[in-house]
C-alpha cells in the first residue's frame, strides 16, 4: 500500500509521513541496494530466495535500531508500546502489586464491591443513578490514609463539594472504570457485582479487579471525561512512553519536552488559543489528564503542591510511590 504524503509516518512517531521518514527513504533505499551489493560480490552464487532474506534481515536492523526521538526506544517497541494489548507488550512486565492500601481506585473499589457483597450482590442506587450517600461517605473518610500530595490542594485528590458520587471525581472515575471493566453494571435502579466477580473476590480477593481495572483506565476509558480541552487530542496512546520517562526521572517539565519530541502531532491537535502556546496547552493537559487523574488517582505518585494550577507554575518534581515501581518494571 502506498503511503500518502499526510498519513501518520509508519514508524510510529506521530509526525506526517512527508515530515519524518519520506525524505530519507530514498537513501534507506540505496543503503539497503548498497548492502545487497555487497552480499552479491562476496557471494555472486547467492539464490533469489538468499538474496530475498538478507534484505529482510537488513530491514529488521534497521527497525531495531534505537531513536533519539523516542529517548532510545526503537521504531519495533514504540509500535507495540502504542497499540499493543496489555498482555502482549515488550520490554514492560506489569503486576499486580501486592499490598493496593495505597491505592485510592482499588480501595474505592472494595468499598463498593464490600457493599454489594453484604447485600447478596447487589445495592440500590440513588434517583440519579448515583452510588448512595453512605458509600460516599466512607469514601470521604479513607482519604486522610493516601499519599497523593506533599501539600494538600483545593481542590484534592477527591475534587470533593458535596455529598454525592457526582462531586467526587476520584470515586465516580472508579465506578465508570468498573463499570468498564465489567466487575459491576447498573440496573433496575441498583448496581449489582457480577456472578463471576463475586467468585473471584471470594477467591482471590481485591488483586483479582487489578489488571482488569488498569486495562479499562488506559484502553476504553475516556480521558477527557472530566475536563473541556476536546476529544482531537488523546493521550491514552502514549500512556506507557510517559510513564517510562518518568519513572526514569521523576520530572514533570522533562517529562512533557520528551512527549512533545516524540510525538510533535499532539502540539499540532492543540486548538489556537490566545492565552497558552501550544506547548504550555500540552503541558496542561499531561498533568491534568495523565498525572492527577491517571497516576495520582491510583496513588501511583505524590504530586508536588503547584504540579496542577498552570503550566508555568508547574513543579519540576514528582515523588514516586512504591505502588508505580511494583506495578511497572521496564527493561529498557
Amino acid at each position: 500500500m502506498k503511503l500518502g504524503r499526510n498519513t501518520p509516518c509508519p514508524c510510529g512517531s506521530g509526525k506526517k509521513y512527508k515530515r519524518c521518514c519520506m525524505n530519507s527513504i530514498a537513501q534507506q533505499q540505496a543503503a539497503l541496494a548498497d548492502d545487497i551489493a555487497q552480499a552479491v560480490a562476496m557471494n555472486p552464487s547467492l539464490s533469489i530466495d538468499e538474496l530475498n532474506l538478507v534484505a529482510q534481515r537488513k530491514i529488521e536492523q534497521r527497525n531495531h535500531q534505537p531513536h533519539a526521538d523516542f529517548c532510545g526506544l526503537t521504531s519495533t517497541q514504540m509500535q507495540n508500546w502504542l497499540y499493543a494489548p496489555l498482555d502482549e507488550l515488550i520490554d514492560v512486565t506489569i503486576n499486580t502489586p501486592s499490598d493496593l492500601s495505597d491505592s485510592p481506585v482499588m480501595r474505592y473499589l472494595a468499598l463498593i464491591l464490600d457493599e454489594a457483597m453484604q447485600q447478596g450482590g447487589s445495592f440500590k442506587a440513588t434517583a440519579k443513578g448515583n452510588l448512595p450517600v453512605k458509600l460516599v461517605k466512607q469514601a470521604t473518610a479513607l482519604l486522610p490514609e493516601f499519599t497523593v500530595a506533599e501539600l494538600e490542594t483545593v481542590p484534592s485528590i477527591s475534587e470533593y463539594q458535596g455529598h454525592n458520587e457526582d462531586q467526587f471525581n476520584a470515586l465516580h472515575y472508579t465506578r465508570v472504570l468498573a463499570e468498564i471493566a465489567g466487575v459491576i453494571y447498573h440496573r433496575s435502579g441498583a448496581f449489582h457485582v457480577k456472578k463471576t466477580a463475586q467468585k473471584q473476590y471470594q477467591a482471590q480477593g481485591l488483586h483479582a479487579f487489578f489488571l482488569p481495572m488498569l486495562d479499562a483506565a488506559v484502553s476504553h476509558y475516556n480521558w477527557g471525561y472530566f475536563d473541556s480541552f476536546g476529544d482531537q487530542t488523546d493521550l491514552r496512546l502514549f500512556w506507557l512512553f510517559m510513564l517510562w520517562r518518568l519513572q526514569q526521572h521523576g520530572s514533570a517539565n522533562t517529562l512533557i519536552t520528551e512527549t512533545a519530541r516524540a510525538f510533535p502531532v499532539l502540539l499540532e491537535q492543540m486548538p489556537v488559543s490566545h492565552y497558552h502556546s501550544a506547548t504550555e496547552q500540552l503541558h496542561i493537559l499531561i498533568n491534568t489528564r495523565f498525572m492527577k487523574r491517571f497516576l495520582q488517582y491510583w496513588g501511583f505518585i505524590t504530586a508536588g503542591p503547584r504540579l496542577f494550577l498552570h503550566a508555568e507554575d508547574a513543579t519540576e518534581t514528582v515523588t514516586l510511590q512504591p505502588l508505580l515501581r511494583e506495578s511497572f518494571v521496564f527493561s529498557v
